[in-house]
């Protein structure tokens, strides 16, 4: 990063997802757009792996423009699904790419159990027919996500977009849901700190339980929370500024990019919430404080 992005200027976008997990674009290509989106830099933030980083990192390079790397954990905790930002991880680390790929594995099934859900709901999908729709063979360290379970029902006409795929059978709750055991967040907050990176509670906005919010940040102590994102309205940042007041937390924000689907931008164009300046050093301050202790 310049000395400019080290003291906080320009817009970053902190929450982007590629091709290695559920996104539409190459690594290189998000780079390319939040250049073109006059952003100073993205993170890039795959779920359960870091397989897009180092593409990104060459692309930021050679368009003079800051790469963080980072991911985003999948946890469950209060029976809901719990997402966690690492930031400015170790994304060479041996044990954490262990620890991610034991990840997969449980997403891998979680997916099966989704496709027999929607074949019970008499929709004749298959996982092998989610992963041809990629058009391209999957890589060991990427992973298929709900967003691509989605795009094979809209091919098939049982939705007809993604957000109608995700209200009738894929969000939490819906009758083709399905989740399996995972880690909790605090273990996964754990997990980035051993891995050198600043840990950050993603869009809680999104779980509807406050108290369970307060009670992870307590527990789990991570260096950030995700307050600015595609999914929280005026009310969301607000409390959730207040919040990370409270608890002594840098507020991050990022737009969760996960490229077009069916002509829709799912879940925000990228660079349409960034961070507020000054967040990048403090969570690169934190991961260097961290690896300190």
């Amino acid at each position: 990063m310049t000395q400019a992005q080290q003291a906080g200027e320009g817009k970053f976008d902190l929450h982007t997802h590629t091709q290695a997990s559920d996104g539409m674009n190459a690594p290189a290509e998000n780079v390319r757009l939040a250049k073109e989106k006059g952003l100073a830099g993205l993170a890039i933030t795959d779920h359960d792996t870091v397989a897009g980083i180092a593409e990104a990192r060459e692309a930021g390079e050679r368009l003079s423009l800051a790469v963080v790397p980072g991911v985003e954990i999948s946890t469950r905790a209060g029976g809901k699904d719990i997402h966690v930002l690492g930031y400015f991880l170790n994304d060479r680390d041996g044990l954490l790419l262990e620890r991610l790929e034991r990840l997969r594995a449980v997403r891998e099934e979680r997916n099966e159990k989704i496709i027999a859900n929607l074949q019970k709901l008499g929709i004749p999908i298959t996982l092998q027919e989610v992963k041809d729709g990629l058009s391209r063979p999957l890589r060991p360290d990427e992973s298929v996500g709900r967003p691509h379970i989605a795009d094979a029902l809209v091919r098939k006409g049982a939705a007809k977009d993604m957000r109608d795929a995700f209200d009738r059978y894929l969000a939490e709750g819906k009758p083709g849901y399905a989740s399996q055991p995972r880690i909790g967040p605090e273990e996964a907050m754990e997990w980035i700190r051993e891995a050198g990176g600043a840990p950050v509670l993603a869009h809680p906005g999104l779980y509807g339980d406050d108290d369970l919010v307060r009670k992870i940040l307590e527990n789990g102590k991570p260096a950030g929370i995700e307050v600015y994102h595609s999914d929280h309205g005026p009310d969301e940042e607000k409390r959730y500024m207040a919040m990370a007041e409270q608890f002594g937390l840098i507020a991050t924000g990022g737009s969760d990019y996960h490229g077009v689907r069916q002509g829709v931008v799912f879940h925000g164009d990228l660079g349409s919430r960034t961070a507020p300046p000054g967040t990048v050093e403090r969570l690169k301050s934190a991961a260097l404080a961290g690896r300190a202790q």
